[in-house]
Protein backbone atom coordinates (compact mmCIF):
# COMPACT_ATOMS: atom_id res chain seq x y z
CA UNK A 1 0.00 0.00 0.00
CA UNK A 2 3.24 2.22 -0.35
CA UNK A 3 1.39 3.47 -3.87
CA UNK A 4 -1.61 4.43 -2.41
CA UNK A 5 0.21 6.51 0.68
CA UNK A 6 1.39 8.25 -1.75
CA UNK A 7 -0.85 9.25 -3.79
CA UNK A 8 -3.15 10.15 -0.83
CA UNK A 9 -0.64 12.85 0.61
CA UNK A 10 -0.28 14.15 -3.26
CA UNK A 11 -4.09 14.93 -2.42
CA UNK A 12 -4.76 15.35 0.93
CA UNK A 13 -6.25 18.81 2.47
CA UNK A 14 -4.85 18.17 5.64
CA UNK A 15 -1.09 17.16 4.67
CA UNK A 16 1.35 18.04 7.13
CA UNK A 17 2.90 21.54 5.71
CA UNK A 18 6.82 22.51 6.68
CA UNK A 19 7.51 25.54 6.27
CA UNK A 20 8.01 27.23 2.86
CA UNK A 21 11.29 28.16 1.48
CA UNK A 22 11.41 30.77 -0.89
CA UNK A 23 14.16 30.60 -3.31
CA UNK A 24 15.85 34.47 -4.19
CA UNK A 25 14.22 35.80 -7.55
CA UNK A 26 18.41 36.77 -8.47
CA UNK A 27 17.14 40.05 -10.52
CA UNK A 28 14.20 38.16 -12.61
CA UNK A 29 10.20 38.72 -11.34
CA UNK A 30 9.78 35.39 -10.01
CA UNK A 31 10.38 32.99 -7.12
CA UNK A 32 9.34 29.20 -6.26
CA UNK A 33 7.53 28.48 -3.29
CA UNK A 34 8.28 24.67 -1.84
CA UNK A 35 7.32 23.22 1.27
CA UNK A 36 10.86 20.89 1.27
CA UNK A 37 14.48 20.50 -0.12
CA UNK A 38 14.02 16.65 -1.67
CA UNK A 39 15.55 15.79 -4.78
CA UNK A 40 12.24 15.72 -6.87
CA UNK A 41 12.11 19.13 -5.28
CA UNK A 42 15.26 20.75 -6.70
CA UNK A 43 14.51 18.83 -9.59
CA UNK A 44 11.81 20.93 -10.23
CA UNK A 45 12.61 23.84 -9.54
CA UNK A 46 16.30 23.41 -11.32
CA UNK A 47 14.48 23.00 -14.04
CA UNK A 48 11.88 25.43 -14.14
CA UNK A 49 14.56 28.09 -13.11
CA UNK A 50 16.33 27.47 -17.12
CA UNK A 51 12.72 27.89 -18.17
CA UNK A 52 11.94 30.68 -16.56
CA UNK A 53 14.76 32.62 -16.96
CA UNK A 54 14.60 33.22 -20.82
CA UNK A 55 11.42 34.50 -20.57
CA UNK A 56 11.44 36.86 -17.48
CA UNK A 57 14.84 38.08 -19.07
CA UNK A 58 12.89 39.88 -21.73
CA UNK A 59 10.28 41.41 -18.93
CA UNK A 60 8.28 44.17 -21.19
CA UNK A 61 7.83 46.63 -19.36
CA UNK A 62 5.65 49.04 -21.72
CA UNK A 63 2.45 46.86 -20.76
CA UNK A 64 2.77 48.29 -17.61
CA UNK A 65 1.36 44.59 -15.75
CA UNK A 66 -0.37 46.13 -12.47
CA UNK A 67 1.06 42.58 -10.97
CA UNK A 68 4.80 42.36 -11.43
CA UNK A 69 5.93 39.46 -8.95
CA UNK A 70 5.42 35.89 -9.83
CA UNK A 71 4.91 33.08 -7.55
CA UNK A 72 5.19 29.43 -8.66
CA UNK A 73 4.11 27.01 -5.82
CA UNK A 74 5.10 23.97 -5.72
CA UNK A 75 2.47 21.56 -4.06
CA UNK A 76 -0.09 21.92 -2.28
CA UNK A 77 1.57 23.11 1.65
CA UNK A 78 3.32 25.47 -0.95
CA UNK A 79 0.13 26.83 -2.81
CA UNK A 80 -1.51 27.31 0.86
CA UNK A 81 1.09 28.99 2.16
CA UNK A 82 1.25 31.63 -0.90
CA UNK A 83 -2.40 31.72 -1.18
CA UNK A 84 -2.91 33.64 2.29
CA UNK A 85 -0.76 36.54 0.48
CA UNK A 86 -2.43 40.21 0.15
CA UNK A 87 0.11 40.75 -2.74
CA UNK A 88 0.43 42.70 -5.58
CA UNK A 89 1.39 39.01 -7.67
CA UNK A 90 -0.03 36.17 -9.42
CA UNK A 91 0.58 32.63 -8.89
CA UNK A 92 0.66 29.43 -10.68
CA UNK A 93 -0.17 26.30 -9.11
CA UNK A 94 1.58 22.99 -10.16
CA UNK A 95 1.83 19.64 -8.55
CA UNK A 96 -1.75 20.04 -7.08
CA UNK A 97 -4.62 18.18 -7.88
CA UNK A 98 -7.52 19.98 -9.31
CA UNK A 99 -9.88 19.31 -6.15
CA UNK A 100 -6.70 20.74 -3.64
CA UNK A 101 -6.14 23.50 -5.73
CA UNK A 102 -10.04 24.62 -5.58
CA UNK A 103 -10.49 23.77 -1.90
CA UNK A 104 -7.03 25.37 -1.11
CA UNK A 105 -8.07 28.94 -2.91
CA UNK A 106 -11.72 28.82 -2.19
CA UNK A 107 -10.65 28.84 1.36
CA UNK A 108 -8.18 31.64 0.89
CA UNK A 109 -11.00 33.80 -0.53
CA UNK A 110 -13.16 33.61 2.12
CA UNK A 111 -11.41 35.81 4.25
CA UNK A 112 -13.19 38.53 2.67
CA UNK A 113 -10.24 40.10 1.27
CA UNK A 114 -9.25 40.40 -2.52
CA UNK A 115 -7.80 36.72 -2.95
CA UNK A 116 -4.34 36.82 -4.86
CA UNK A 117 -5.01 36.15 -8.62
CA UNK A 118 -3.85 32.53 -9.60
CA UNK A 119 -4.44 29.86 -11.82
CA UNK A 120 -2.57 26.32 -11.89
CA UNK A 121 -1.34 23.27 -13.94
CA UNK A 122 -2.79 20.27 -12.27
CA UNK A 123 -1.37 17.33 -11.70
CA UNK A 124 -3.81 14.56 -12.48
CA UNK A 125 -4.00 13.51 -15.92
CA UNK A 126 -6.66 15.46 -18.42
CA UNK A 127 -10.30 13.52 -18.18
CA UNK A 128 -10.31 13.90 -22.10
CA UNK A 129 -7.64 12.42 -22.52
CA UNK A 130 -8.10 9.20 -20.35
CA UNK A 131 -11.43 8.92 -22.23
CA UNK A 132 -9.76 9.20 -25.55
CA UNK A 133 -7.37 5.86 -23.55
CA UNK A 134 -10.14 4.11 -23.24
CA UNK A 135 -11.14 4.78 -26.53
CA UNK A 136 -8.71 3.53 -28.37
CA UNK A 137 -8.05 0.38 -25.82
CA UNK A 138 -11.12 -1.09 -26.73
CA UNK A 139 -11.39 0.30 -29.91
CA UNK A 140 -15.37 0.29 -29.98
CA UNK A 141 -18.15 3.42 -28.45
CA UNK A 142 -16.99 2.61 -24.59
CA UNK A 143 -19.50 2.67 -21.66
CA UNK A 144 -17.44 4.81 -18.98
CA UNK A 145 -18.75 5.52 -15.58
CA UNK A 146 -17.45 8.16 -12.53
CA UNK A 147 -17.95 8.07 -9.00
CA UNK A 148 -17.45 11.63 -7.77
CA UNK A 149 -17.24 13.01 -4.45
CA UNK A 150 -18.15 16.93 -3.28
CA UNK A 151 -14.53 17.86 -4.04
CA UNK A 152 -14.78 16.49 -7.85
CA UNK A 153 -18.45 17.35 -8.42
CA UNK A 154 -17.36 20.51 -10.41
CA UNK A 155 -16.21 17.92 -12.98
CA UNK A 156 -19.91 16.45 -13.88
CA UNK A 157 -20.89 18.91 -16.60
CA UNK A 158 -17.96 18.12 -18.49
CA UNK A 159 -17.67 14.50 -17.53
CA UNK A 160 -21.75 13.76 -18.54
CA UNK A 161 -21.13 15.87 -21.73
CA UNK A 162 -18.65 13.33 -22.68
CA UNK A 163 -21.52 10.74 -22.10
CA UNK A 164 -20.07 9.61 -19.21
CA UNK A 165 -22.47 7.87 -16.23
CA UNK A 166 -21.62 10.22 -12.98
CA UNK A 167 -22.70 8.53 -9.61
CA UNK A 168 -22.58 10.97 -6.80
CA UNK A 169 -20.39 9.22 -3.61
CA UNK A 170 -22.39 11.35 -1.21
CA UNK A 171 -21.53 8.83 1.97
CA UNK A 172 -23.09 6.21 0.02
CA UNK A 173 -20.97 2.26 0.34
CA UNK A 174 -18.32 1.58 -2.46
CA UNK A 175 -19.50 -1.48 -2.87
CA UNK A 176 -23.11 -0.23 -3.74
CA UNK A 177 -21.80 2.22 -5.61
CA UNK A 178 -19.89 -0.26 -7.89
CA UNK A 179 -23.16 -2.72 -8.54
CA UNK A 180 -24.37 0.16 -10.19
CA UNK A 181 -22.28 0.81 -12.85
CA UNK A 182 -21.30 -3.20 -13.14
CA UNK A 183 -22.81 -2.91 -16.42
CA UNK A 184 -19.77 -0.04 -17.68
CA UNK A 185 -17.10 -1.25 -19.37
CA UNK A 186 -14.84 1.56 -18.06
CA UNK A 187 -14.39 3.33 -14.42
CA UNK A 188 -12.56 6.70 -14.79
CA UNK A 189 -10.82 7.17 -11.77
CA UNK A 190 -10.18 10.70 -10.11
CA UNK A 191 -8.16 12.10 -7.87
CA UNK A 192 -10.72 12.07 -4.78
CA UNK A 193 -9.79 11.15 -1.46
CA UNK A 194 -13.20 10.57 -0.35
CA UNK A 195 -13.35 8.06 -2.94
CA UNK A 196 -10.19 6.50 -3.46
CA UNK A 197 -8.82 5.95 0.14
CA UNK A 198 -6.37 3.81 1.30
CA UNK A 199 -9.16 1.28 2.37
CA UNK A 200 -11.04 1.53 -0.87
CA UNK A 201 -8.60 1.64 -3.57
CA UNK A 202 -7.89 -2.29 -3.77
CA UNK A 203 -11.71 -2.82 -2.73
CA UNK A 204 -12.73 -1.11 -5.95
CA UNK A 205 -9.57 -2.60 -8.32
CA UNK A 206 -10.95 -6.26 -6.94
CA UNK A 207 -14.44 -5.51 -7.27
CA UNK A 208 -13.61 -3.86 -10.84
CA UNK A 209 -11.71 -7.01 -11.55
CA UNK A 210 -14.52 -9.48 -11.21
CA UNK A 211 -16.89 -7.23 -13.09
CA UNK A 212 -14.63 -7.16 -15.72
CA UNK A 213 -14.48 -3.67 -16.15
CA UNK A 214 -10.95 -1.60 -16.98
CA UNK A 215 -9.97 1.25 -14.44
CA UNK A 216 -8.33 4.11 -16.26
CA UNK A 217 -6.12 5.49 -13.63
CA UNK A 218 -4.52 8.88 -12.34
CA UNK A 219 -1.29 7.97 -11.91
CA UNK A 220 1.15 5.26 -13.09
CA UNK A 221 1.81 3.87 -9.32
CA UNK A 222 -2.61 2.86 -9.96
CA UNK A 223 -2.01 0.81 -12.82
CA UNK A 224 0.95 -1.09 -11.52
CA UNK A 225 -1.02 -1.74 -8.91
CA UNK A 226 -3.95 -3.08 -10.66
CA UNK A 227 -5.80 -0.39 -13.03
CA UNK A 228 -5.60 -1.17 -16.97
CA UNK A 229 -4.02 2.06 -17.97
CA UNK A 230 -3.76 6.00 -17.41
CA UNK A 231 -2.38 8.95 -18.77
CA UNK A 232 0.47 10.53 -17.00
CA UNK A 233 3.29 13.33 -17.15
CA UNK A 234 6.83 13.67 -15.94
CA UNK A 235 7.87 16.69 -13.96
CA UNK A 236 9.54 18.26 -17.55
CA UNK A 237 6.02 18.06 -19.04
CA UNK A 238 4.31 19.96 -16.43
CA UNK A 239 7.32 22.66 -16.08
CA UNK A 240 6.68 23.18 -19.84
CA UNK A 241 3.42 24.35 -19.38
CA UNK A 242 3.75 25.98 -16.54
CA UNK A 243 6.25 27.91 -18.52
CA UNK A 244 3.98 28.29 -21.67
CA UNK A 245 1.19 29.87 -18.63
CA UNK A 246 4.18 32.43 -17.36
CA UNK A 247 5.03 33.51 -21.12
CA UNK A 248 1.78 34.19 -21.84
CA UNK A 249 1.13 36.27 -18.67
CA UNK A 250 4.26 38.01 -19.25
CA UNK A 251 3.85 38.76 -23.17
CA UNK A 252 0.32 40.14 -22.79
CA UNK A 253 -0.63 40.27 -19.08
CA UNK A 254 -3.30 37.84 -19.25
CA UNK A 255 -3.43 34.94 -16.53
CA UNK A 256 -4.27 31.54 -18.22
CA UNK A 257 -7.01 29.81 -16.65
CA UNK A 258 -6.43 26.60 -14.40
CA UNK A 259 -5.74 23.59 -16.88
CA UNK A 260 -5.31 20.25 -16.71
CA UNK A 261 -1.85 18.70 -17.90
CA UNK A 262 -1.07 19.02 -21.68
CA UNK A 263 1.60 16.85 -22.65
CA UNK A 264 1.63 13.21 -21.50
CA UNK A 265 3.03 9.79 -22.14
CA UNK A 266 0.51 6.50 -21.72
CA UNK A 267 1.41 3.56 -19.14
CA UNK A 268 -1.03 -0.06 -19.86
CA UNK A 269 -1.03 -3.01 -17.43
CA UNK A 270 -0.54 -5.47 -20.12
CA UNK A 271 -1.53 -8.34 -17.59
CA UNK A 272 -4.88 -6.55 -17.03
CA UNK A 273 -5.77 -5.47 -20.70
CA UNK A 274 -4.97 -9.81 -21.28
CA UNK A 275 -7.40 -10.77 -18.40
CA UNK A 276 -10.01 -8.03 -20.54
CA UNK A 277 -9.46 -9.97 -24.06
CA UNK A 278 -7.73 -6.59 -24.79
CA UNK A 279 -5.11 -6.50 -27.50
CA UNK A 280 -2.88 -3.18 -26.82
CA UNK A 281 -2.17 -1.83 -29.82
CA UNK A 282 1.05 0.51 -30.89
CA UNK A 283 -1.28 3.35 -31.12
CA UNK A 284 -2.04 2.90 -27.26
CA UNK A 285 1.50 2.29 -26.53
CA UNK A 286 2.46 5.28 -28.70
CA UNK A 287 -0.29 7.48 -27.50
CA UNK A 288 1.12 10.99 -25.78
CA UNK A 289 1.90 14.26 -26.15
CA UNK A 290 5.24 15.45 -25.76
CA UNK A 291 6.19 18.61 -24.83
CA UNK A 292 8.44 21.05 -26.84
CA UNK A 293 12.17 20.69 -26.04
CA UNK A 294 13.71 23.46 -23.37
CA UNK A 295 14.89 26.60 -24.74
CA UNK A 296 18.76 26.72 -24.74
Amino acid sequence: MIFVASILAALSLTAQAAKPTHEPAQGFRFQFVTADDSAITQRITEDLYKRLVPIFSTFRTELAQRRRMLYVAIGPAALREVASKRCDCVVISAFTSSQVYRAIMAKAAQGGAQPVASTAVYAEPSPADQLRLAALLYRRPVRVAAILGADTSFMRPALEADRVTVLDAGGEDINRLLNQIAQTDVLLALPDSTVYSTESIRNILLSTYRHKQGVIGFSSDMVKAGALATTYSEIEDIDAQVAELASAYVAGGELAPPQFPRYFRTIVNEGVARSLDLTVSDEVRGFSRPAPPRRP
